[in-house]
């Protein structure tokens, strides 16, 4: 039987940094990342996509902000399904060439999917997840001042606008996904889904946060029933003490072992520390199932054991 495994596309997969941040820049990447998923599904894996969105909604939010007085600007949760769809336009067109070289006539659907949060989560009250370009410490004091945007310093890379980003709690559209799976490739749960908020009454309304990816990720392996989560980065392995002289990769982390490390403030919020936190709660969960942290080139290498970093519960 074939193993089922959720794949969580980070930052690198959609965008590089070394190109200009246009759609046309973006579908060269994807090209290339979408070659390494239909290696997974030639290999026999049977795959769902989820991916990230943080510099997309971000720009997709200052675009129409800036034209405020031309069109009216759209709200927070709508610009985040507008970014859903056009990522995901670019992931199922990619991804249907791809499979297709290799001989494999598979559907491939990109699904606008919701992801219910809840109001009471003390996300709201702490902004954290890094959205759209990077700044200067100057230019994110003047943002800060004049827009009231929460502005924070990532991971040494420069300042970035920062947002809640609370912990989905339900996939609205799973049945969806689940009825898919067997016969089709599903992009779900895009930029860590929609986040809306459920009603006394039952509706659903948007709300402006941006949920996590790899959460997303971890909810929806955790429902489908997934062999495997398996979290695609920048870096091969998850490392301690990164980019000091000590710095150490982790070839294998026990649930216990990852907690110390997140205690211990090993790994950067809004970076690497969600995925490793989406990984403990999926083994946690699931504990005779892994997680597997590691880069998109060496993606079924780490499925096969040969690299990666590999969390268990034991």
């Amino acid at each position: 039987m074939a193993e089922k495994i959720v794949v969580a596309l980070g930052g690198n997969a959609l965008q590089s940094g070394k190109s200009e941040a246009t759609a046309e820049a973006q579908l060269a990447v994807v090209k290339e990342t979408c070659e390494r998923i239909a290696d997974l599904s030639e290999k026999g894996y049977e795959v769902a996509v989820v991916h990230g969105n943080g510099p997309q909604v971000g720009r997709i939010l200052l675009a129409s902000e800036t034209a405020k007085d031309v069109t009216p600007a759209m709200p927070f949760d709508v610009c985040g399904a507008m970014s859903q769809g056009y990522i995901g336009y670019h992931l199922q067109q990619a991804l249907r060439f791809a499979l297709a070289k290799r001989g494999k006539d598979i559907p491939v659907v990109t699904l606008l999917t919701q992801m219910v949060v809840d109001q009471k989560d003390p996300a709201f009250q702490n902004p954290t997840k890094p959205i759209g370009p990077f700044y200067s410490e100057a230019e994110a004091k003047e943002l800060a001042e004049t827009k009231g945007y929460s502005m924070k310093e990532d991971a040494g890379r420069g300042w970035r606008r920062v947002v809640p980003s609370p912990i989905p709690t339900r996939i609205v559209e799973l049945d969806s996904v689940k009825k898919l799976w067997d016969s089709t490739i599903v992009i779900t749960c895009g930029g860590g889904g929609i986040p809306v908020l459920e009603t006394e009454n039952g509706d659903l309304e948007g709300t402006a946060a941006v949920i996590d990816k790899d959460f997303a990720a971890e909810l929806l392996a955790e429902n489908v029933e997934a062999d495997a989560l398996m979290i695609l980065t920048e870096v091969e392995k998850v490392a301690i003490n990164f980019n000091k002289l000590n710095q150490e990769n982790l070839g294998h982390m026990t649930y216990a072992e990852a907690e110390k490390h997140c205690a211990d403030g090993q790994f950067a919020p809004g970076s690497m520390l969600p995925k490793v936190q989406a990984a403990m709660k999926f083994v946690k969960a699931n504990p005779d199932k892994k997680a597997i942290i590691t880069s998109l080139a060496k993606a079924i290498d780490a499925l096969e054991g040969k690299t990666g970093t590999v969390i268990t519960f034991a």
